[in-house]
């Protein structure tokens, strides 16, 4: 194939399993940055959060809301506070059994799972089983971002890019609190 046949050819897109972890600031951010340069291209999207609670106004959630892209926010918050550790992992196994109907539904380009590490982290769900699911059932055509801290070796062997992120220097140790429109 030459050069000419190759800008003409369509693009065959070959989904992608990205995970954003380590201890840095910026995975949540990061996933947020493909999501929005989805949207421009017109990806059908959906984002499935384990640990943020309903209804939490962050920015990014008003600006789905406008930008008109499927959001669910599954959890109870910091999951480490919890006051009903049952509650909080029934929460977040209901979060993957949503993650299972999407996928499976086959309606989406890209699916965000964002904090999802946590999960595995807790014990709340198995990295194991959930990465085999994802291995027999994700499309192949289908974009998945992952993000959290700690990803478990299996997924970070499942995933064609991981990335993670060091944390360098973080305003929060010298005072400065968490700042709408930068960290939510």
């Amino acid at each position: 194939m030459d050069i000419e046949q190759r800008k003409t050819s369509p693009r065959t897109r070959q989904g992608l399993v990205i995970v954003h972890t380590g201890l840095g600031k910026g995975k949540t951010t990061a996933a947020l940055g493909l999501l929005f340069r989805a949207w421009g291209h017109g990806l059908r999207l959906c984002v499935i959060q384990f640990i943020k609670r309903p209804n939490q106004a962050l920015g990014e959630v008003r600006a789905a809301r406008r930008l008109d892209i499927e959001w669910h926010q599954m959890g109870d918050g910091f999951t480490w506070r919890s006051s009903d550790r049952d509650e909080t992992k029934a929460k977040a196994r209901r979060a993957w059994a949503l993650v299972q109907d999407k996928i499976a539904a086959g309606g989406y380009d890209l699916i965000v799972l964002d904090e999802l590490t946590f999960v595995f982290k807790y014990g709340w769900l198995n990295a194991h089983k959930a990465v085999a699911w994802l291995r027999a059932f994700k499309p192949p055509a289908l974009h998945l971002v992952i993000t959290g801290r700690g990803a478990p070796a299996e997924l970070i062997e499942y995933a064609d890019l991981v990335t993670e992120m060091t944390e360098i220097k973080h305003p929060f140790a010298h005072g400065i609190k968490a700042q709408a429109g930068i960290e939510f």
